[in-house]
This record gives structure tokens, sequence and C-alpha cells, in this order.
């Protein structure tokens, strides 16, 4: 980094003290027998103020915690918000493909489309209405495989509030009690509450 300040320092002394205090948590993971595949897939919009570039984020979790999580500045920078969700969730159904193939390889074959939650009503409509949308007309052509994959069943993306919105804590920073909802969502917790947890 050039030219760090004084608000850098401070930034890396709460980091290292965040990671202090975490060191005895980690994920659980449960005895369960649904082993469902299900993400989310989120993006901040042009969140990055030196080139205005959207950070996604997609969390996947089989049953009772995560598996599968990134967070990655996008490539380009996006005109629009639709347009910066759509990216992510193209990055969504790749991670979702090679999930349920790595679990069909597992003999956990996924029966039902594999739903990845999304915050966006328009990037959802995008990705099932084939017709030509003008304002999004330049957006690549390879983010446009997601519609043969709905089609296809093997992913179906759904609606949820952005309250809800798990993938939310990938992409930006977030008050303490929505950071500490999200972690747990995501099945981190603490060793010693693990031990009050019931193991079936």
């Amino acid at each position: 980094m050039h030219g760090p300040t004084r608000h850098h320092f401070g930034v890396a002394k709460r980091i290292l003290r965040y990671i202090t205090g975490t060191t005895d948590y980690g994920l659980w993971f449960s005895n369960i027998t649904n082993f469902k595949l299900f993400g989310f897939s989120d993006s901040d919009w042009a969140g990055s103020l030196d080139d205005r570039r959207s950070t996604s984020g997609n969390f996947f979790s089989l049953g009772s915690s995560a598996i599968s999580w990134c967070s990655k500045k996008q490539a380009t920078t996006t005109l629009l918000s639709t347009e910066a969700e759509y990216v992510v969730i193209t990055l969504a159904v790749c991670q979702v493909v090679w999930l349920r193939r790595l679990l069909e390889e597992l003999h956990q074959m996924q029966e039902d489309a594999t739903n990845v939650f999304c915050d966006n009503k328009a990037t959802i409509a995008l990705t099932k209405n084939p017709i030509f949308h003008g304002r999004t007309k330049h957006v690549d052509i390879k983010h446009h495989f997601i519609r043969e994959l709905t089609t296809e069943s093997i992913v179906d993306l759904k609606f949820c509030n952005t309250n809800e919105q798990v993938a939310d804590i990938l992409t930006k920073a977030l008050p303490y009690k929505k950071f500490v909802y999200f972690r747990t969502s995501m099945g981190v917790c603490n060793f010693e509450s693990r031990g009050m947890l019931e193991i079936f």
C-alpha cells in the first residue's frame, strides 16, 4: 500500500483486534440428513472509490453451515446495479455447477434445482426473460448462460429481502448487529457454544 495514513493504521489495528478476539470461533457442522445445497449472491455497486468497480460476494451452505464462499472485486466497471448483480450471479452459478458435480461424486445427488437467493428483482427477471433488453445489451454474452441453467432446472433464482441477504457480509462493512447476525447465519459460532448444541 502506497502512502499509508493514520486511518489505515487504525483499520489494520481493528482487523488484528478482531482476529485476536475470535480465535475460538469456527464453522459448526452438525449431523443432519437434509443435504440440500443453497446459496446467496450479492454485490455492492461501484463500491471501490478508486475505480468504481463492484465487489462480488457468494456464499453456499449444505445443510447447517457454509461450505463455500467468495468475496472478489469485479474485473470490469458496471453501469447499472442490475448488471453488477448479474455478473456476481454468473459466478455463483458456476460454483453451483461445480458443487453439484462434487456432491454427485460423493453420492449426494441434488434432485431439485439449487436455490440461489438474490435481493435484486430486476436481475432475477433478466435471467428468466430471454427478450432483448436495451439497457443491458452491453452485458457480455458469457453471463447469459445462466438462463440455460435456469431453464434446465439446475439453478432457481429466488428473491430475498436485503435484511436476510447473507452474502452482504462479503461485499461491504456492516453495522455490528447485522454483521453478527450474518456471521451466525453462515454457521460460525464460538467453540464454547458448540458444546451446548445437540448432536444427533
